[in-house]
């Protein structure tokens, strides 16, 4: 009796888990929605849009095939109406209705083999009329993918029509690739759905793959950029995403922080591990990421900047410095700054070496996580030295003291002219023709800021 009672509670708990687990299992349902306008005979890539969207199209469709719990359906637009001398703004159709894709994979690529384009982009009319499309399922995620060269010419409005078939729940915020559209058109798709610009073949299949893998995986990520307080808030910088030890490069991106104030959502192939370069002055990497699919992933990093300024206490002419900027007590150079222009930096001790005449070296530059340290030199003066001839010689400077070298004059001119920073200096020069060391010139000159010195050397 005991055995019986025993065995039934087993069955119970056995159909009760099998019941469970097949009710958590969401099917996804994506629509296609297929540009077959007349632009789409434009020459793009490696043949017109039209071949090598088939062609691409193709090939995706049969990689999804061993998808599990996958149903795809094909919507076209432009297709059956040349549109001359009018319009269809109705030229829309259901091709192929939802079925599991190890079905309907083969069923789509041969309708799309048999589409000729022909008339408009009736963009917002095809979106509303998808609501018959996606018929009545309780675990199912009703996804769209939009594929289209051209913008609404039909005067529709597809960002309202996308709102409201959202708000309605018939679909999730749509997929939307522009075949070789200008990047100016990402706005205009942007308040309809996620925009990715597909710029050639290759860059398509690439874009076809990261939004099935978001639309069925679910699997997204954000690079956070921590400040001091390690919040998420620093942004505007270039990131680079490489094949784990590898110099292969996967993804550029420039960090970007969205509307919402987050660090905004990407979508990275969860397959491979990454190394991460955040080119930051100096760089922050993070090395072999793994990114967990089906899931929203945050990848922290270490990066409060703040500014370095570098000014002239006069006007910047055309021969202003530039400065090396390195680590404190290294020897890699970082960057080279100019002056009138302002640098973000991660928040550090830097030293500075200035390449003016002479050269003017600064160690232990503090940089302060949101502050600008701002570095203002002495604008140069002029230095117009005159020559009967040609000789040899050098410019020091000279505070009564010290004297230390600056500048070789240049042995083939005859006049010369030197920016030097404000102070004191020498000239020591003798002409070439002159084989006695006695016959060595001597002068002594001041330089001041935004001014000329005449130094003649006979």
């Amino acid at each position: 009796m005991r055995n019986s009672i025993k065995k039934s509670l087993l069955l119970i708990l056995f159909l009760t888990s099998t019941n469970l687990n097949l009710k958590s299992q969401v099917t996804n349902r994506i629509l296609f929605i297929f540009d077959d306008s007349y632009s789409m005979y434009a020459p793009w890539s490696s043949n017109v849009k039209i071949d090598v969207a088939k062609k691409v199209m193709g090939e995706f469709l049969d990689s999804l095939k061993n998808e599990p719990n996958l149903e795809v359906a094909l919507r076209c637009y432009g297709h059956t109406t040349f549109f001359q001398p009018d319009r269809n703004c109705k030229d829309t159709k259901l091709e192929v209705p939802f079925a599991p894709v190890k079905t309907n994979s083969q069923k789509i690529k041969d309708r799309i083999k048999k589409l000729e384009p022909m008339g408009t982009t009736p963009i917002a009319y095809s979106l509303g009329e998808c609501t018959a499309d996606f018929t009545p399922c309780s675990n199912c995620r009703n996804i769209v993918i939009l594929i289209t060269d051209g913008i609404e010419e039909c005067g529709g409005n597809p960002c309202q029509v996308s709102i409201e078939m959202q708000k309605k729940g018939i679909f999730l915020k749509p997929f939307v690739i522009g075949v070789g559209l200008d990047v100016k058109f990402a706005d205009v798709f942007g308040c309809m759905g996620k925009f990715y610009d597909v710029s050639n073949e290759a860059n398509f299949k690439d874009v076809l793959k990261l939004v099935i893998t978001e639309a069925i995986t679910q699997t997204t990520i954000q690079v956070d950029l921590l400040d001091i307080t390690k919040k998420p808030t620093e942004t505007a910088v270039n990131m680079t995403f490489y094949e784990a030890g590898t110099n292969k490069i996967k993804y550029n991106y420039v960090h970007t922080i969205n509307v919402k104030g987050n660090p905004d959502t990407l979508v990275l192939d969860p397959d491979l591990k990454y190394d991460l370069y955040v080119h930051t002055v100096p760089p922050v990497e993070k090395k072999n990421i793994s990114i967990v699919r089906g899931k929203h992933n945050t990848i922290p990093l270490d990066a409060p900047q703040g500014f370095l300024k570098l000014d002239l206490s006069g006007p910047i002419g055309k021969n202003f410095p530039a400065t090396v900027i390195r680590k404190i007590n290294e020897e890699n150079t970082l960057l080279v700054q100019e002056f009138g222009k302002t640098e973000k930096l991660i928040v550090g001790k830097y030293d500075l070496e200035i390449l003016t005449l002479p050269r003017i070296k600064m160690k232990g530059v503090e940089i302060k996580e949101g502050a600008t340290n701002s570095i203002t030199i002495p604008t140069a003066g002029t230095a117009y030295v005159k020559k009967l001839g040609t000789g040899h010689g050098s410019i020091y400077t000279d505070d009564g003291k010290n004297v230390e070298w600056v500048y070789n004059l240049n042995s083939t001119l005859v006049n010369e002219i030197i920016y030097l920073q404000p102070g004191k200096y020498k000239v020591v020069f003798r002409y070439g023709n002159l084989t006695e060391t006695i016959r060595t010139i001597e002068r002594n000159f001041e330089i001041k800021s935004n001014t000329t010195s005449n130094i003649q050397l006979y």
